[in-house]
């Protein structure tokens, strides 16, 4: 199930402890009580939940998007297999013959679900409500099949992005920036997506000749079958697993901040095109070096040591507050201030005017007109 195995046989209970993004599991005897800033003590009824039951609503209520945690400040992934996911209060427990784990659904940000796993309604009921996106993922994590809920009510990113993908200048404008994050002290402004696909190539291809000198890992070219994960060689297994690894913690973060994973900019026409360009961004960084030093360790499990060592690579590099950060740099957010941050999480719904941009909703429109016959008159009766 995990990849960390509990050192002991005794069949206790297996709590896991939660540390910034780095995971690590301790043996307890006693019912663990593992709590978080948006999560009660597990066992325990706060008294939003009592007086929730004392309305008839069985269950905890699902928590308000301004008492969950950030999405820069949760874990980056957790990866289980071979367990059933379930509930309970306002954590989900994985459990397999090993024992119990708890983790409280308001501290991670994605949850890789492998082969062998079931998950019961009542976990993805309280994954969804705290905004986790769960992957359900095929052999040592290769493919994605699900996504999740974002984290914000808010949808000023989603249009951000929409307006600037859809202008040819504008999107040409993100797109160099994003190369420009990538090519620090150079000048970019005037290459054309062309110039710019060359020169990422050439500075991969460098990448992988620099590491393999550094590691002893033989390098040739990069080549994989997204049907069959063992048909490669290791170091290309490797790059799979970690690449996996960096496209689910850009999804989770993409989706929490209610931007669409399939606008891009750099890449188009897939579903995940703007995860793809996201993780383009790190991928020189954090992913491919993990991947040769994974399999320079002469590593015997080369995709569960590839996710434990991305794990903490995520954690050290603190990546999740650089996505966030990147994204809102990208699509020119400046949300800087507790007022326009209120605002990303306020449960917000207006209507559209071709006029005024927008105007409210939830009011009735036709109290303008004094006889309802006027409306009537002007654009015929209803068919009832």
């Amino acid at each position: 199930m995990v990849e960390e195995k509990p050192a002991s046989d005794e069949p206790e209970h297996v709590e896991k402890q939660a540390s910034g993004n780095a995971e690590t599991y301790r043996m307890t005897s006693s019912s663990p009580s593992t709590t978080s800033s948006a999560v009660p003590p597990l066992g325990a009824s706060s008294p939003t939940q009592r007086k929730s039951r004392k309305n008839g609503i069985p269950g905890s209520p699902p928590p308000d998007v301004d008492e969950l945690a950030r999405a820069e400040d949760r874990l980056s992934f957790a990866y289980f297999e071979h367990c059933t996911v379930g509930r309970k209060d306002n954590a989900v427990t994985v459990t397999d013959e090993t024992g119990v784990i708890h983790i409280p659904a308001a501290t991670v940000s994605v949850l890789m679900l492998g082969p062998g796993s079931r998950v019961t309604h009542q976990a993805m009921t309280v994954l969804s409500a705290n905004g986790v996106t769960v992957l359900w993922v095929g052999e040592r994590g290769i493919r994605m099949y699900a996504c999740g809920r974002p984290l914000t009510h808010s949808s000023v990113l989603l249009q951000k992005q929409a307006a600037l993908v859809s202008n040819t200048r504008s999107r040409l404008r993100i797109a160099r920036m994003m190369y420009q994050m990538r090519f620090p002290g150079e000048d970019v402004s005037a290459l054309t997506m062309q110039q710019l696909r060359g020169r990422e190539g050439a500075r991969i291809r460098k990448v992988y000749r620099t590491l393999s000198h550094e590691t002893g890992v033989k390098w040739d070219q990069r080549t994989y079958d997204h049907n069959d994960f063992d048909a490669g060689n290791d170091i290309n297994k490797a790059l799979s697993a970690a690449n996996t690894c960096l496209y689910g913690v850009a999804h989770a973060v993409i989706v929490a901040l209610g931007c669409s994973p399939g606008l891009g900019f750099v890449h188009v026409g897939h579903e995940r095109s703007f995860v793809y360009d996201i993780a383009d961004l790190y991928k020189a960084e954090i992913s491919i070096p993990v991947a040769f030093r994974t399999v320079a360790e002469g590593s015997e499990d080369i995709g569960a040591d590839t996710r434990r060592n991305m794990r903490d690579a995520l954690y050290d590099g603190s990546l999740l507050p650089r996505i966030v950060h990147d994204i809102k740099y990208l699509l020119g957010d400046r949300l800087t201030d507790s007022s326009d941050a209120d605002a990303e999480t306020q449960d917000h719904v207006g209507l559209w005017d071709d006029k005024l941009g927008e105007v409210r909703a939830g009011f009735s429109y036709g109290k303008e007109v004094d006889d309802a016959d006027e409306i009537d008159d002007e654009f015929g009766a209803p068919d009832i």
